[in-house]
């Protein structure tokens, strides 16, 4: 009975866990022109400040070593761009050299094929990548799609093999067959330390428990495999759920990516959500109209 009532009450652990309803304030946008000074291949749109900074994190430009990154910024802050962009730009550096250059893992097909959209149309709208750098989705079924299309990637798994794409979208799962599977090894025939930068895993809560054992062995398995020394990639994490969660604050969430991925996360790797404040979202016109504004006699 008191096992019930906790599991019906308890504010932390409960199945009712508030707010239920919540009123959020708009994500700060950084400066116009800032994002072309940290990228070549930089967002069509004015980034928020929490971007720009994951930007300046992951960049590979002017020979920059890209940081391990954890993104926790919430629903609709473009968790995806924080990492796309700095993985476009370093593609569009690498074009004509052989290997995977990025590997995105989703927890979900029907997450992996959203995002797949998402990156089919930000190749396709910038004539410096169109052609020039292929991306691939392979999690399950032969797949029908033999070239990129403005809303598709490569998923044709025999067109995969023959011609690995410079980024690789896939899930956990699919990841593990791909490096037992006979078949699948020419998909890893041109890489290795010298091609592969970014590793990504989305929705990064998700990996806990028994799952979370599994990935944490399956990236352990990926660096042997593929010979990556600590130092020539980046491992980038990416959650809404642990936005202003105490474990970011804490430092329990560093504690966590640390074993999953199996390299140290510095302190300052945490890039979470800026907000403007009522101030500086409500204008002295929107909030009085044409009432008299406060004084400090009033």
């Amino acid at each position: 009975a008191q096992a019930l009532q906790r599991f019906l009450t308890d504010p932390q652990h409960g199945i009712f866990k508030g707010l239920f309803l919540q009123l959020r304030l708009p994500f700060r946008r950084g400066k116009p022109d800032e994002a072309r000074k940290i990228l070549d291949i930089a967002p069509p749109f004015v980034p928020y400040e929490h971007q720009i900074k994951a930007f300046e994190r992951l960049t590979g430009k002017d020979n920059h070593q890209p940081q391990h990154t954890l993104v926790t910024t919430g629903t609709g802050s473009g968790k995806t761009e924080c990492f796309l962009y700095p993985v476009l730009d370093h593609c569009h550096r690498c074009v004509g050299k052989p290997g995977i250059k990025a590997i995105i893992v989703y927890p979900m097909n029907a997450l992996a094929a959203d995002q797949a959209r998402r990156l089919a149309k930000a190749i396709w709208s910038e004539p410096r990548l169109k052609s020039r750098v292929t991306a691939g989705l392979y999690v399950g079924g032969p797949g029908d799609d033999r070239v990129m299309g403005p809303d598709n990637l490569i998923t044709d798994r025999e067109v995969l093999r023959k011609h690995p794409p410079d980024i690789l979208l896939t899930n956990y799962k699919m990841l593990d067959f791909l490096m037992l599977r006979p078949e699948d090894q020419k998909l890893w025939k041109d890489t290795g330390p010298d091609s592969v930068r970014y590793v990504v895993l989305d929705e990064l809560h998700t990996y806990d428990g028994a799952q979370g054992s599994d990935v944490a062995c399956l990236l352990r398995r990926l660096r042997a495999k593929l010979n990556l020394q600590a130092g020539s990639f980046c491992c980038i994490g990416t959650s809404a759920t642990l936005a202003g969660d105490e474990a970011t604050a804490t430092g329990d969430l560093i504690e966590f990516a640390s074993k999953l991925f199996g390299v140290r996360f510095p302190r300052d790797s945490v890039v979470s959500e800026d907000r403007l404040d009522m101030s500086e979202y409500l204008t002295d016109e929107e909030v009085y109209g044409d009432l008299p504004k406060p004084t400090a006699e009033m």
